[in-house]
């Protein structure tokens, strides 16, 4: 593989924007933005501010794009991918990398539908408390991220690539042997995590110190480990207690993406967490009845602010 030196970043929101100033800020690395339309606007009129500091990355609409990028992170929201993923087309090149850090289960396949999967890495981005208030992101912990191949008994050039790229840039990131066990233990967690916090208004601290608000993350989470054991994936409830350790270390204040979005205003991610466990839940006629309840009232709360 050749070497990282072009980043290219799809998404400007918390997620995308630790990623953008990690890379900006380090050497050897090219950086740019791609955005469109009123995204793109507000990128080039104020930059991101990140943990106070102003970044002033090259922000590029598809259509302007050069060169093709050695590396692509996804960062988008999951409404937003079908969409914007067709902006990547000038981005990918026959060596580029893609990487998304997105939610879910399902943004790695559909990227590689359109771009060929022999270019994408599956990945997950854990415990980072990033918040975003318009162009201003913060957050106190950095996070740990995997990447990989879907299975990694040994380590592919693209994944070691990556890796290093990750290393110059002060990502701290780990490859597992099992990466879809991963991205179904981040799944638990989101499901659990995003969506009891979005309909209890509640930020990390509820859930490091008030039972009733475990109890309700939890039977969320059951309900992706029962439907784990039918899929044949080895997420069980001991992963339920892996979580804490992470949660434990977050800052009290800090949010969820998904109560973030509702209190923004902003439409959820919530059709990827509860509306997917209820699909799959179906399918396989395992009972998901608190992620059903959970599901219809987060859509009420987007339509009622």
């Amino acid at each position: 593989m050749n070497k990282i030196q072009k980043v290219a970043i799809l998404g400007a929101g918390a997620m995308g924007a630790y990623f953008a100033g990690r890379f900006f800020e380090a050497k050897g690395f090219s950086t740019m933005l791609i955005a469109r339309d009123r995204r793109l606007e507000r990128l080039q009129a104020k930059g991101l501010v990140i943990n106070g500091k102003k970044y002033a990355i090259p922000a590029v609409h598809p259509d302007e794009v050069e060169q093709p990028a050695d590396l692509v992170i996804v960062a988008l929201k999951h409404h937003d991918l079908q969409e914007g993923v067709q902006d990547l087309k000038r981005c990918v090149g026959d060596s580029t990398t893609i990487v998304s850090v997105m939610n879910g289960l399902e943004s790695e396949e559909f990227i590689g539908s359109v771009y060929g999967m022999d270019k994408v890495l599956y990945a997950v981005s854990v415990a980072i408390d990033a918040v975003r208030e318009g162009n201003r992101i913060t957050y106190t912990k950095p996070g740990k991220h995997y990447l990989g191949e879907a299975v990694n008994t040994s380590l592919s050039p693209r994944v070691l690539s990556v890796q290093r790229a990750f290393g110059k840039a002060g990502i701290a990131c780990e490859t597992p042997e099992d990466m879809l066990r991963m991205l179904w233990w981040k799944f638990m967690v989101n499901v659990g995590m995003n969506q009891a916090s979005a309909v209890m208004r509640a930020p990390y601290g509820f859930f490091q110190t008030l039972p009733e608000a475990r109890d309700l993350m939890e039977a969320l989470m059951q309900e992706v480990v029962a439907l784990a054991g039918v899929e044949g994936i080895d997420v069980t409830s001991r992963d339920i207690e892996e979580w804490y350790s992470f949660l434990d270390g977050l800052s009290p204040q800090g949010k969820t993406s998904m109560l973030q979005d509702i209190e923004a205003g902003r439409k959820t991610e919530v059709e990827i967490f509860g509306g997917k466990v209820v699909a799959m839940g179906k399918t396989h006629q395992v009972p998901t009845p608190v992620n059903q309840t959970v599901f219809q009232i987060i859509r009420v709360l987007e339509q009622t602010g």
